[in-house]
């Protein structure tokens, strides 16, 4: 990965952090990895654990930053929060895996966040 890319997508998970954080989200852990893949972040919403997917783009030149979340994408994060839950038994509870799709704005306009719960099941 360029480090352009790298940067662009620290930004957005940072983002990303303070957008969660702002809705009532405790981060728990960010860029876990384990032999599955990688999630960018680990929350807790009420009793619910969430992982969550950020997608960041600079440009729609490759479409809406949710749209790369294909179908190979969502079962390696099935099965990494999978084995993230068996590795962590203490944390019983319900799970679920959002999207956060993040779109650089341009000059001074801001970025758009979109939130997608359970995107992936």
């Amino acid at each position: 990965m360029s480090s352009k890319r790298q940067l662009l997508g620290r930004w957005g998970e940072e983002l990303a952090v303070k957008f969660l954080t702002q809705k009532g989200y405790e981060i728990i852990e960010q860029n876990m990895r384990n032999e599955y893949g990688e999630i960018d972040l680990i929350s807790k919403h009420g009793d619910v654990l969430v992982f969550v997917e950020v997608k960041t783009r600079a440009t729609k030149s490759f479409g809406f930053p949710e749209e790369s979340v294909t179908a190979a994408k969502q079962a390696h994060l099935i099965d990494a929060a999978q084995a993230y839950l068996q590795a962590n038994t203490e944390l019983d509870t319900d799970w679920r895996i959002d999207v956060i799709a993040i779109q650089r704005g341009t000059g001074k306009q801001a970025p758009k966040i979109t939130h997608f719960e359970n995107a992936v099941s």
